[in-house]
């Protein structure tokens, strides 16, 4: 099963080679903003998570479902 846009979003905030600190400030998002919504006490705006995606150079990709088979 893949991981939700969310999860893979607070695995991009942990894993990124910058601080939350640096991500906040290039954002606009509040540094406790970011931190509360990794930890899973808080979600996140939506113009919050796109200025995180856009920034950490994410983007949501399509994928092509596979069908299933008719009886």
């Amino acid at each position: 099963m893949t991981k939700s846009i969310i999860d893979q979003l607070r695995q991009a905030i942990e894993s990124a080679d910058v601080s939350r600190y640096e991500i906040a400030r290039q954002t606009g998002v509040a540094q406790q903003t970011l931190s509360k919504f990794v930890l899973r006490e808080r979600g996140i705006s939506l113009a919050g998570l796109d200025a995180v995606a856009e920034y950490l150079g994410l983007e949501l990709v399509k994928r092509s479902k596979s069908k299933r088979p008719t009886k």
